[in-house]
This record gives structure tokens, C-alpha cells and sequence, in this order.
């Protein structure tokens, strides 16, 4: 089926993982797990999927906060968040997509996690925007970046921009040396101020044509096409 649909993936507990899905027209490239950290979909996030699925690739995003256990946490990471990806990344591999056509894709805080994702889990590709995290640990089961990228297993984007004060230059540089010293591709950019994203622009809905938000599309692109295969 292509279009925007609502699954589950199976998964341990009895109720699954609810999925948003957006498949391509016709036979897919590969998969792209979103990971994002809101419980609603902005119109730019969804955009960008459905951009992604204009390309070629099944993308489907978890709903990680589904846990009913009487708290709502803010970020999802450790054993919950592994084992969301890996109920999405079987439900890709039961509807026909091979392991290594399989990429992460996250923002922000969910951005962290798909980086650790690359670093507990052999996939195809994985990209994060605007990632916190890189000194310091954002939770008690989420290590900092410059800890955990040197043990990248899949090849690995990142993209920062310089005036983002969760993401201090000097802290990006010293991922971009950490992330070097793993065995995979790996390559970090940044981008003058914080028009840098494309699932949101900032703060001004003209910088949607900005040329930093074109690249940073352009280079997310460019990395599934280059590493799933």
C-alpha cells in the first residue's frame, strides 16, 4: 500500500509499536526509521517524510512515548528506545526491505538517540540533526556522543548549527574527532546561526527557502542514496 497509514510493530509487550508510515509509489528502495521526540508530527516533519517517500524509501516514525507505566518521560532512551527501533526495523525486514537498506533518521534529542542507535545496532546509514548530548549524558542510559560515536557500526551524518547553544562549536569539533575514529564513514557539518533544519526552519517560516536548510536537506538525501544499498 503506498500513502500515509497508521501500524503497529510487533513487538514484546501485547500492544506493539504504533507506527506512522508513509510508503513510495510503487517498489521501495529501502526503509527510514524517524525517530522524533514530539508526540505530535509537525507539518514539516511530515513534509520531510513525505519528501523521503517521493524518493524511493518506506518511512515509518514510532511512536516511542506508547509505554503505559504512570510517568511520561521526556526523552526515550536505553533498552525502550533499542527495542522500539528494533520492532521497526523487523517490520521493514517482514515487508521486504533487506537489513542494509535500512537507515535511522532523527532531531534534536531523537537525533542523540539515532546516533546510539548507530552504535548498538549494524544498519545501513544513520543521520542526526542537531544532536545534544556530546559531552555531557542527556540520561542515565544515554551516553555522550564523543563516548559513544567512536563505536559507530553504520556510517554516519551529523549535522549542527554553530549558534545552537546546546551544541557548542567546541563540542561539535571534538565529535567530529570522536566520530573519526570509528570504522565506518562518518562526517559532520555545520551551519552559520540555526537555519539548519528541515523538518523546521527556526523561527521564521521565510528561511524555509534558506540555502542552509536546502543543503542540510540535499546532504540527508544524499547520504541514504550514497549508504543503502
Amino acid at each position: 500500500m503506498s500513502g500515509l497509514y497508521r501500524d503497529r510493530a510487533p513487538a514484546d509487550d501485547t500492544t506493539g509499536v504504533p507506527l506512522t508510515v508513509i510508503e513510495p509509489d510503487g517498489h521501495a528502495r529501502g526503509g527510514i526509521v524517524v525517530l522524533h521526540e514530539s508526540r505530535e508530527f509537525t507539518e514539516q516533519l511530515l513534509e520531510l517524510m513525505r519528501s523521503l517517500a517521493a524518493d524511493g524509501w518506506t518511512v515509518l516514525a514510532p511512536d516511542l512515548f506508547h509505554r503505559d507505566n504512570g510517568t511520561v518521560p521526556e526523552r526515550v532512551f536505553g533498552a525502550d528506545l533499542f527495542d522500539d527501533f528494533d520492532a521497526c526495523f523487523d517490520w521493514l525486514t517482514g515487508h521486504g526491505v533487506y537489513r542494509d537498506c535500512i537507515g535511522v533518521l532523527g532531531f534534536d534529542s531523537a537525533g542523540t538517540a539515532a546516533a546510539l542507535v548507530a552504535a548498538n545496532r549494524r544498519l545501513g546509514a544513520a543521520v542526526s540533526v542537531a544532536a545534544p548530548g556530546i559531552d555531557n549524558a542527556l540520561h542515565p542510559h544515554a551516553p555522550a556522543l564523543v563516548t559513544a560515536t567512536p563505536g559507530l557500526q553504520a556510517p554516519w551524518l551529523g549535522l549542527f548549527g554553530d549558534d545552537d547553544p546546546l551544541t557548542p562549536p567546541e563540542e561539535v569539533a571534538r565529535l567530529r574527532d570522536a566520530a573519526g575514529r570509528a570504522d565506518v564513514a562518518t562526517l559532520v557539518i555545520t551551519y552559520p546561526g540555526l537555519h539548519h533544519r528541515p523538518d523546521h526552519p527556526g523561527f521564521d517560516p521565510a528561511a524555509r527557502d534558506d540555502d542552509f536548510v536546502i543543503d542540510a536537506q540535499t546532504r540527508i538525501f544524499e547520504w541514504f542514496d550514497s549508504h543503502l544499498r
